[in-house]
Formats: structure tokens, C-alpha cells, sequence
């Protein structure tokens, strides 16, 4: 049985309640809540402890920052790294399970000029394995998971594919490191999307959904019956979180999704 989320932003409502709502009548099981920068995550647990005890299901927070712990800038890898083990805390403390991030967005891309970024793929490895290797540890003492997300190589230069994140989550050496994947990314990245799931299954996390053309499920042409099949094949039993823009009339759009993919789950 699919648990399925949907990221706070892509649901009407002031309030986390009245999001809840709309999520539930939709056939959604839970809010995939985001994380933006300057503790502004940890400022809302206000907001956050109320929503729990009115019964909101908040399992997972996805960053939303403009840095990451793979920065170019060794402050802005601090304070990413900051701000992730805050994240991480928040979400431990309203009972979720972790805290997704890519290692950057936007950051550089080896496929646009000037095609040579200012640090060797050497150096990028050290910066990010001490940087999976804190956030584990912390991780692991609040008792969650810090999702590593590989996005595609228009957004970053060092983690593209499952099997690069595989590398580094071995190398670092926390369980509480797992890789989160994005159905978008992967159809970009991966020559075999279901090979790919089927290879890095031990080291999958959590799942993010959208489709070839970043839209919601069933708006474009991505194998979901493969992609989900692929999931169910390894026993898959995390959340599938919606994280996508949306076409056509917004609310439409977001009830669409928990139908359409348990129809391709079959």
C-alpha cells in the first residue's frame, strides 16, 4: 500500500490544519513539510507541535535553502550543515522520520560554462563526505535519517546518479545516512530508472515524485508502472512525497496525483 505526502506548498489553506484537510479528502497519508534557512524551520515548531496534536501527519522536511554542506564557501558550509542538524532535530521532535537535501542546487554544472568548477572532484568528495559524515552522526542521535538527494547535472556538478550516492553513503559510514530519490532526477540521470532502484534498494530512504517534465504525476511520459514496480520489487515501504510544479488548475492537479499513481502501482 503506497503512504503517500504532498509538500505543504502545493496545498490550498493558511494553516497546516486546513492543508491537512484538503491532503486527506485528496487521498494523501501525509504533509512533506520544507525547510528554509536562517533556523526558520526550527521557528515554526510552534505551528508544528500544534498541527501534531490536531493530528497532521508530518513524516518528512525537504530544504529549501540557497546553500547546501556542499558549498563552494566554507561559511556557507557551515552554516548549511547548521541549519540541516536543526532540520533534523525539528523533525526528530514532531516524530517524522528525516530530513532530505542534495549535496547543492544550482551551485555549478560541469554540462553549462565554464564547464571547469573552481574545485577539483577530489576536494569535492572530502567536503562531502565530512559533511555526510557530521550530519550521520547527528542524525543518528536524534534517532532520524538525512535523505541524500542526487539531482540532475543541470543543478549539480557532484551527485547525479543513485549509484554516486551509494559511494559516498558507504565511504562515510552512517546508517543514518540514505539516499532520497526524485522520480524527476532519475529520468534524466539514469539510462535504466528500475535497474537503477533495483541496484541502490539497500540505501533507499525516501522518495520524491513528479514527472519527466517536473509537473505532477501523469503529466508527462515517465514509466511509473517500472519506477513504482521497481520500488515494490525491493520492498520498498517509505513514503512517496509529491514535489512538483503543477499544470493545469492547481487543486485538480493535486487531487490527481494519489489516484494516478495507485492505478500505475496496480
Amino acid at each position: 500500500m503506497l503512504k503517500l505526502a504532498c509538500q505543504e506548498q502545493l496545498l490550498p489553506g493558511d494553516t497546516l490544519q486546513a492543508k491537512w484537510d484538503f491532503a486527506q479528502a485528496a487521498g494523501y497519508d501525509g504533509i512533506e513539510l520544507r525547510g528554509k534557512g536562517d533556523l526558520h524551520f526550527r521557528d515554526r515548531l510552534p505551528e508544528l507541535r500544534r498541527a501534531l496534536a490536531d493530528g497532521v501527519v508530518m513524516p518528512t522536511v525537504c530544504v529549501d535553502m540557497l546553500h547546501f554542506f556542499g558549498a563552494f564557501d566554507a561559511e556557507q558550509r557551515r552554516d548549511a550543515i547548521e541549519q540541516m542538524k536543526s532540520q533534523l532535530s525539528v523533525i526528530a521532535e514532531i516524530g517524522g522520520l528525516g530530513a532530505q537535501t542534495p549535496a547543492s542546487y544550482g551551485m555549478f554544472s560541469r554540462r553549462l560554462p565554464p564547464f571547469e568548477p573552481p574545485r577539483s572532484e577530489a576536494e569535492d568528495r572530502e567536503v562531502l563526505l565530512a559533511g555526510l559524515a557530521e550530519l550521520g552522526e547527528h542524525a543518528r542521535a536524534e534517532g532520524v535519517s538525512l535523505f541524500l538527494e542526487p539531482l540532475n547535472r543541470y543543478e549539480d556538478h557532484m551527485v547525479n546518479r543513485l549509484e554516486q550516492a551509494v559511494d559516498l553513503i558507504r565511504e562515510a559510514g552512517s546508517d543514518a545516512v540514505r539516499i532520497g530519490i526524485d522520480s524527476y532526477h532519475m529520468n534524466i540521470e539514469e539510462a535504466d530508472p528500475a535497474a537503477a532502484i533495483l541496484a541502490a534498494a539497500p540505501w533507499i530512504g525516501h522518495a520524491q515524485v513528479s514527472d519527466s517534465n517536473r509537473f505532477q504525476p501523469g503529466a508527462g511520459h515517465l514509466d511509473w508502472p517500472a519506477w513504482l514496480g521497481a520500488l515494490d520489487a525491493v520492498g520498498y515501504s517509505g513514503w512517496l512525497a509529491a514535489e512538483c510544479r503543477l499544470t493545469g488548475d492547481p487543486r485538480d492537479a493535486v487531487r490527481s496525483v494519489p489516484g494516478f499513481l495507485r492505478r500505475a502501482a496496480g
